[in-house]
């Protein structure tokens, strides 16, 4: 077969094999038993595969049919998210961010928001690749680097890149340090994809050893892992400051990394017209470093 069935076939099919009743999934559907029954036939004959057997009381999938309907509803079920994630609703917003600053800004943080604005439907993407506005229907992104970031675009800082180094109490109590300068190559180091160590170890005129510790993909996990006590990690300040005020974690040395990758607002200029994006973006702004 070189093109695809018919997709009024294959969304009958989804139904069928869904309440495995050919009259329940016509109820669903809006249309006639026999409309679905023919539109299964019609599939069965381009596939050239039995899906179902017929029984005197509703449907039984073939082995061929089950690990078909798996992914057809899969299919249908990506397409309406991407078609509702599009699709302009008043009140909806989407904002991409990255997991950490989902995890460890954002989501502490949203209990205000929707105190101000509990109308506002706000959507959470989190994700390390980049958001295309058009291509993934995102109303505000949240990423770090430097600007400009495209002519289309309007960039707000947040937050300034400075990372500081941190563990917890407990830590710090298991081992000694030296009374003029934390001896951070004695300590187990948490390591990230940003791999700021040599750089932070540079500055304040310590060896950059190997080292022993744990690596870990993300920031968020590097600072579950510093909580837990597994060792020393590099991380934004801002992100880190309700466990720095809580004593969970202590900043084991005065020096800070900073560098010209800070934390923007993204947002389209054309935008500007939606009530609910402008809250937003209007709180979010609320919140960023002065």
């Amino acid at each position: 077969m070189s093109t695809l069935p018919s997709l009024n076939a294959l969304h009958a099919f989804d139904h069928a094999g869904r309440f495995l009743n050919f009259r329940a999934a016509a109820d669903a559907m809006g249309v006639t038993q026999g409309a679905v029954a023919q539109h299964i036939r019609q599939l069965e004959s381009d596939l050239g595969v039995q899906l179902f057997r017929r029984q005197p009381k509703g449907l039984l999938f073939t082995a061929e049919g089950r690990s078909y309907h798996a992914r057809i509803s899969a299919a249908f079920a990506e397409l309406k998210s991407a078609t509702d994630m599009l699709k302009p609703e008043p009140g909806k917003v989407l904002v991409s961010v990255t997991p950490t600053f989902a995890a460890k800004w954002l989501i502490p943080n949203l209990p205000s928001f929707s105190a101000q604005h509990p109308k506002i439907d706000l959507r959470i993407l989190a994700t390390e690749a980049l958001s295309s506005f058009h291509r993934d229907g995102i109303d505000l992104a949240i990423r770090q680097g430097t600007p400009p970031f495209g002519a289309a675009l309007t960039a707000d800082q947040l937050f300034r890149q400075e990372v500081i180094a941190v563990a917890s109490p407990a830590l710090l109590q298991r081992h000694t340090l030296g009374e003029q300068k934390p001896d951070l190559t004695a300590l187990p180091r948490i390591f990230d994809a940003h791999d700021l160590w040599p750089e932070f170890l540079r500055q304040i005129g310590m060896p950059n050893t190997d080292g022993h510790g744990l690596r870990l993909s993300q920031t968020a996990l590097a600072v579950d892992a510093a909580l837990a006590g597994q060792g020393v990690a590099l991380v934004s300040r801002f992100l880190v400051e309700r466990d720095l005020q809580r004593g969970d974690l202590v900043q084991v040395t005065d020096h800070t990394l900073t560098g010209t990758q800070d934390f923007y607002l993204l947002s389209e200029r054309r935008s500007r017209s939606d009530p609910a994006i402008q809250a937003v973006r209007g709180w979010l702004l609320s919140k960023a470093e002065l």
